[in-house]
Order: C-alpha cells, then sequence, then structure tokens
C-alpha cells in the first residue's frame, strides 16, 4: 500500500459523472487514503449523493461552456476565473495531493488549479468520443484515464490509459430477481423490461415505449426522468405490471429485475449494463455533443451485446416487435455479449494510477 493521499475528486453535473467518482472514492477510501468530492449545484447532484453519507462532498459553482463567439462567453470566462479561484483554495486548505476529474464541466477548474500547483492531475472519459471539455482539460492533465480504447484516437499529444469506467458499490452485489421484483411490486414469473429516459426525460422516448409495451407480455418498470413524470403517468394510467418512478434510488434492484432493457447510450449507463449483463435497445440522445452516444453505442452493437436504433426511426411498433421476439435464447446470447464488454475492475486500475 502506498502512502496515504490527499484526494480531490470533481464529479458532479450529471449521474454518468457522479456514480463513477463515487465508486472511486470508494476504493480509494477503502486503501485508507482521504477524499473530497466536488460536485455541481444541481439539483441531481444533491439527491444522488445524500445517500452516501461515508464520503464527503463540496459544490462548486463550475458551468457548462457556451459555444466560442456566443455573447455568454465574456459571463463565462468571469465565472470560470472565480470557480479556478475557489478550486485553489479548496486544494490548499485540503493540502490535496492528487486532483482527478471524471469528466464534464466540473472537472476543468479543478484540474487547472491543480496543474497550477504541480499537483499530479487526471481526467477520465468515458465516452468512445471525449467531450470538447475534456480535450481542454486533457491539456492540462498528467494523464487521460478513459473508459473505451475508441477515444485514444481523440486524444492527441496526452498521455492515455485505458482503466474502464467504474461502477459504484451497491451493483456488486445485487439482490436476487424476486427480491427486486418485490422491491417495485412486480411479478417475478414475467418478463421485465427496464427502461431509462434519463434524469431530465426523454418525451417522445418515453411515449413510444409505453405505448409499445401495451398488449405485450412484458411488465415494464420505467425510469422516466423528473422533467416527464406526471406526463407518463397520465399516460399509463393505472395499466397493471406498469411501474414508473420519475428517480430510482435502488438500481442495483432494478438492474436484478429486469430481462432486457431501453436506454439511452450515455457512457455511465452501457457501463452499468455491462456490469450486470442486461442487453438493450440503445436509442441515442440525438441532441449530444458530437454524436458520442451514438458512437458509444455502435461499440455494443458491433459486440452483439445491445441493438442501435436512432430516435427518429423508432416507434411504438418498433418497441411492440422487438418485444414480441425477445425470447430467452436471444437474451441469453445479448446478456453474455454485454457482460464481456465489462471491466469490474475499473475503480481499482484508477485507483493505482492515482497511487504512482
Amino acid at each position: 500500500m502506498s502512502d496515504p493521499l490527499k484526494v480531490i475528486i470533481a464529479c458532479g453535473g450529471t449521474g454518468g459523472h457522479l456514480f463513477p467518482g463515487i465508486a472511486v472514492a470508494q476504493e480509494l477510501k477503502s486503501r485508507g487514503h482521504e477524499v473530497l468530492l466536488l460536485i455541481s449545484e444541481k439539483k441531481v447532484d444533491a439527491q444522488a449523493s445524500k445517500k452516501y453519507s461515508e464520503l464527503r462532498f463540496e459544490t462548486v459553482n463550475a458551468i457548462a461552456k457556451p459555444p466560442t463567439f456566443s455573447i455568454k462567453m465574456l459571463s463565462f470566462l468571469w465565472k470560470l476565473r472565480k470557480t479556478i479561484k475557489r478550486c485553489g483554495q479548496i486544494i490548499e486548505r485540503e493540502a490535496a495531493d492528487v486532483v482527478l476529474g471524471m469528466g464534464g464541466f466540473t472537472s476543468f477548474p479543478p484540474v487547472f488549479a491543480g496543474s497550477k500547483k504541480g499537483l499530479r492531475t487526471y481526467v477520465h472519459d468515458s465516452n468512445a468520443v471525449p467531450g470538447r471539455s475534456n480535450r481542454m482539460t486533457a491539456k492540462r492533465a498528467t494523464a487521460v484515464l478513459v473508459g473505451l480504447e475508441e477515444a485514444e484516437d481523440f486524444l492527441p499529444g496526452s498521455t492515455v490509459i485505458q482503466t474502464g469506467t467504474p461502477v459504484r458499490e451497491e451493483l456488486e452485489n445485487l439482490p436476487s430477481r424476486e427480491e427486486a421484483c418485490r422491491v417495485f411490486g412486480l411479478d417475478s414469473s414475467k418478463k421485465t423490461l427496464l427502461v431509462m429516459g434519463g434524469s431530465q426525460g426523454a418525451q417522445h422516448l418515453n411515449e413510444v415505449v409505453a405505448k409499445g409495451a401495451e398488449g405485450t407480455s412484458w411488465q415494464v418498470l420505467h425510469l422516466s426522468g423528473q422533467g416527464d413524470y406526471e406526463r407518463l403517468r397520465k399516460q399509463v394510467g393505472e395499466r397493471e405490471g406498469y411501474k414508473v418512478l420519475a428517480f430510482c434510488e435502488q438500481m442495483g434492484a432494478a438492474y436484478a429485475a429486469a430481462d432486457f432493457c431501453v436506454a439511452r447510450s450515455g457512457a455511465s449507463s452501457l457501463t452499468e449494463l455491462s456490469h450486470v449483463g442486461l442487453p438493450a435497445l440503445l436509442v441515442p440522445f440525438p441532441y449530444a455533443a458530437d454524436d458520442h452516444q451514438t458512437a458509444n453505442a455502435v461499440v455494443y452493437e458491433r459486440a452483439s451485446a445491445a441493438v442501435l436504433i436512432q430516435q427518429d426511426r423508432i416507434d411504438s411498433g418498433t418497441i411492440q416487435e422487438m418485444l414480441c421476439d425477445l425470447d430467452d435464447e436471444i437474451i441469453q446470447k445479448m446478456s453474455k455479449a454485454m457482460k464481456s464488454l465489462s471491466e469490474p475492475k475499473a475503480a481499482a486500475q484508477i485507483a493505482t494510477v492515482i497511487e504512482g
């Protein structure tokens, strides 16, 4: 074991950055290191982090970069300078040894501040196509840690280490299918479709899945996102075997109850699906930066772990046909392929890199 380190992990903004950051923090803490997690002021961060009382969190006022020639750039640069200064103060207060950014707009200020102070700094990117913020942060990082090897082509001049993307500890020991179904009031003898529309909701996707699943033998656990919860509840009504949640705090149980999934193709969701071996229909968010969700989905489709369909080509008939065609043999083959894409020791590999 290395000497105890003081590590700052910037991981806020979305669950896709937060949960992998928490997984790394848990691993580092188990090795005797001190960790502070920096998160954004967004509600999703506060909601998701409150269940991890054993970890330390602090908010920073980081904002996403607007288009370069936008009138908002002046305001952005002023706020960015303030946030970098605050991150520098936090680094000094904590006497930090290492700064790790888990990607997104929360990562750049602390990594920049850490590099200015001569610390070892790292940034992690989960996607097949690294985000613009991460490519900018990479220039200030000692090394870039990536979840997928495809990302390396987009990071010229950087030291790149493939580590995989970590998953939170609660996914290591899933409950039994029977226990999981009881959590949500579902029937363990029926096939279960898990739908993940994203934390802000995905109205078109939610709508066509709800309509397409009607009349099939499948029951549905539908995580609608806060933004589309009320509308979807009205659409579904009192339909038997159709459970709608705005947000799920028991994702281990959700995965354990499910036979198949319909989801966006954000890197963190794909990492968790591969970890638990849950095959999926992937519908990339069409407005994602650099269309990175499509690039992610292609990796999984090539491995026969998932089916990729763009949003403008999906309707309720597509969903109904898919559910009718899915049998045990297809699900098992796809599940095996999905599991083969998992990197179960990602958090440990990142922690080892941080230990130097």
